[in-house]
């Protein structure tokens, strides 16, 4: 279920629910160079990871900057962490963003529809309308990701992605927090998603660094091992 009640909206994905927010807005202003993607169709949602991350980028450049400018930072982190929860929590909110059958009308519909009920900023709600008449809200994850980076970087911070056989408490996300903060030197904002398949333990990145305590991990190790003996 998509947080703030958003499944009643995207039961019926395509649901005639809304308009979409107007372009002529301050992202249009803000000079986006996305001029190539005016005549964009159906689009194939298996391109490079480097296109996406590319595409991503200069969303997020942009978006950073107008919520900079209006100071309303806090409120793109809010959104951040709203949709990344609806990512991950519902799986019809990931085949409106990723799946191709949709057509451009109806992704515009919907996310519309569902940045209203989700009470998204204003910025990244044009964003979202933006992504969908371009036909590159399969770049979502893309996007967040990239918003988290600079924004952590531009507060001094570090982004660890955690994933947890179950979620974490309060006490384990300040402790872990805390040993990552002695570690990198920086204050550090957790990523925290579950994967149940990993039995327990942690899986933490760091930038580039990684390190894995899982107990599927180990366990994958031991079999590895025996195979070897074997």
């Amino acid at each position: 279920m998509l947080r703030g009640g958003t499944s009643s909206v995207t039961s019926p994905l395509i649901s005639s629910v809304g308009r979409v927010f107007g372009r002529s807005n301050m992202l249009s202003q803000a000079g986006y160079p996305f001029a190539e993607d005016q005549n964009i169709g159906r689009v194939d949602v298996s391109e490079p990871a480097s296109i996406s991350t590319s595409i991503a980028v200069r969303y997020a450049t942009a978006v950073y900057e107008i919520a900079k400018e209006a100071n309303a930072v806090k409120a793109i982190e809010d959104d951040i962490a709203a949709l990344s929860g609806a990512m991950s929590e519902s799986e019809d909110f990931s085949a409106l963003i990723s799946s191709p059958i949709y057509t451009r009308e109806e992704q515009q519909k919907a996310i519309s529809a569902l940045a209203s009920k989700m009470g998204l900023s204003g910025t990244m709600a044009n964003t979202l309308a933006l992504m969908a008449q371009k036909r590159r809200l399969f770049v979502l994850p893309h996007l967040l990701a990239t918003l988290r980076d600079v924004i952590a970087t531009e507060k001094g911070e570090v982004t660890a992605d955690v994933v947890s056989a179950k979620a974490l408490t309060k006490a384990q996300a300040d402790k872990l927090a805390k040993t990552l903060k002695a570690s990198t030197g920086k204050t550090v904002t957790l990523n925290a998603t579950v994967d149940e398949s990993l039995i327990g333990g942690l899986v933490v990145k760091v930038g580039s660094r990684m390190i894995d305590t899982s107990i599927r991990s180990k366990l994958n190790s031991l079999q590895n091992a025996m195979k070897e003996v074997g």
